[in-house]
């Protein structure tokens, strides 16, 4: 068996790692909390670049939709990073191993690439396009792959669960009874 680097069995065996692992209801609510944040990412994302696909009404300022939409993205991106590392702290050395984990951060970080690459290049340049002008197909091209990526990360999430080999064992104090006699 291949041996993760120390800090990831440190991650694994922290108080955060240890609640998630001991805690029945940690798992199923940091998941549902997890997939509403990278839900909300995806969408306002996807709101932002269809607009810069001339998707939506181009009456309206793609500055005003980023600036509507792209605090919220941010807020929701925390909640996602933050619940994702718990999900990690759980069982972080099947984690490192697992493919499609890693996968979903190459996607996550070339999103990241994408959107800076967007931002220091093409949308200097928005108060000549920004409404009623059809988008330059430099933006046009970002927007496409960032909607890509993103559907990248989202698939490639919900294939960990189906490949990482969850460790299932219950805690001793777990009772399945019922109330049963």
């Amino acid at each position: 068996m291949r041996t993760p680097p120390s800090f990831v069995h440190d991650i694994e065996f922290s108080v955060v790692g240890e609640w998630m692992r001991s805690n029945v209801l940690a798992m199923p609510w940091v998941n549902v909390t997890h997939v509403l944040c990278v839900t909300f990412v995806f969408g306002t994302i996807l709101i932002v670049d269809l607009r810069l696909l001339d998707l939506l009404d181009r009456g309206r300022a793609v500055t005003k939709v980023a600036n509507e939409m792209l605090h919220l993205t941010w807020a929701a991106f925390a909640g996602a990073v933050l619940t994702g590392a718990m999900f990690f702290s759980a069982n972080a050395t099947t984690y490192w191993f697992n493919n499609e984990f890693r996968f979903k951060m190459l996607a996550i970080l070339l999103a990241g690439v994408n959107m800076a690459a967007f931002h220091f290049t093409t949308y200097r340049t928005v108060a000549g396009w920004d409404r009623n002008t059809p988008t330059p197909r430099a933006a046009k091209v970002a927007a496409a792959l960032s909607i890509l990526i993103w559907i990248a990360v989202v698939v490639l999430g919900r294939l960990i669960g189906f490949t990482k080999g969850f460790d299932v064992t219950l805690p001793d104090n777990v009772d399945f009874d019922f109330g049963n006699p």
